[in-house]
């Protein structure tokens, strides 16, 4: 049996570094405020000049060490993003040109916070389909780009950074054990970004009522998240034939540890197994979960033989976990 083994991962965060009495002088917001509400302290915000594509490359330099590979042993490069560097070409093909690797096929996929988890579904059928053999796959954001400053109900929620996981075919027990993924279209307009694209495009009215930013109708998306974060966990165990006892780490998307507490509740996973970043980095949408599962190797979190959980929830909406035996 073939299955795709994470062979190293990386990760990135921006030197810039803002704290929740940062934005307490910025918005009518405290820290005690933010900190009871979501669980975040502070986040990482990009330099002017840096590009989403910048963010990748960082992680990804670190991941090919940690794998022991050469960036010419990459088949394909898959970006999970919804910040890409342009509307075209893919942020896929900067990160290319940028690393200086061959003409492999690259290219970008947009399913928000869930961005990582479908690009390691979709490397790890690309592997057991037989089209590569070692794919790099990251997941990067630049929220801070595309927050509304004067909004200090979703402002304070995010910060940048990037992740990436060096993916390999591996004839041993390790590797991806499950996967499960869905979408509801249908919710898409209870967390947005209105314009940018062929809907609504760039012009001067767009620009000043600030709907090149983050629009979210928070409660409802707390209570769907909570709902699809717990649907993706226990159906991923499941297929892994394995119960909530056996998981020795759950990574989960780092939105507001509210919602964590909610969805391990309901995963009958205990605090002491779940990783929490959220504190450091708030809500970076995709890169969350690589830069997490990146952080809890090199901590020490995850030893071999130990089955990782992963699961997450973005715009769309879309979902997804994954087991993980390491």
């Amino acid at each position: 049996m073939i299955r795709t083994k994470i062979l190293g991962t990386g990760s990135y965060l921006p030197e810039k570094v803002m704290t929740n009495d940062d934005w307490a002088k910025l918005v009518d917001t405290t820290d005690e405020w933010i900190t009871s509400r979501t669980g975040i302290k502070e986040r990482h915000f990009a330099a002017p000049g840096q590009a989403t594509s910048d963010l990748v490359v960082e992680a990804a330099q670190k991941a090919f060490v940690d794998a022991g590979v050469d960036k010419d042993e990459i088949d394909i490069i898959i970006v999970g993003t919804v910040g890409a560097d342009n509307a075209y070409p893919s942020t896929g093909n900067w990160v290319q040109k940028k690393l200086g690797m061959k003409t492999i096929p690259s290219f970008d996929i947009s399913a928000a916070c869930s961005s990582f988890l479908y690009g390691l579904i979709l490397g790890d059928s690309l592997i057991k389909s037989g089209v590569a053999k070692t794919i790099l796959v990251s997941s990067a954001e630049i929220m801070s780009r595309i927050i509304n400053r004067e909004d200090r109900n979703t402002c304070v929620l995010f910060g940048d950074g990037a992740g990436a996981a060096v993916l390999r075919a591996s004839g041993g027990e390790e590797g991806i054990l499950s996967t499960y993924w869905g979408a509801d279209g249908n919710l898409g307009d209870l967390l947005i970004q209105p314009a940018g694209g062929s809907a609504m495009p760039a012009s001067r009215e767009t620009v000043d009522n600030k709907m090149h930013t983050v629009h979210m109708k928070g409660n409802e998306v707390f209570k769907h998240a909570v709902l699809r974060m717990q649907e993706a966990a226990v159906n991923a165990v499941k297929r892994a034939n394995l119960t909530s006892k056996d998981i020795d780490l759950f990574i989960p998307h780092q939105a507001n540890f509210r919602i964590i507490e909610a969805t391990i509740k309901r995963a009958k996973i205990p605090l002491e197994k779940t990783y929490i970043s959220i504190d450091k980095t708030a809500n970076m949408s995709g890169a969350t979960i690589p830069v997490a599962l990146d952080w809890a190797r090199r901590e020490g979190r995850i030893k071999p033989g130990d089955n990782v959980l992963t699961s997450a929830f973005g715009a769309g909406f879309t979902w997804a976990g994954l087991v993980i035996k390491f």
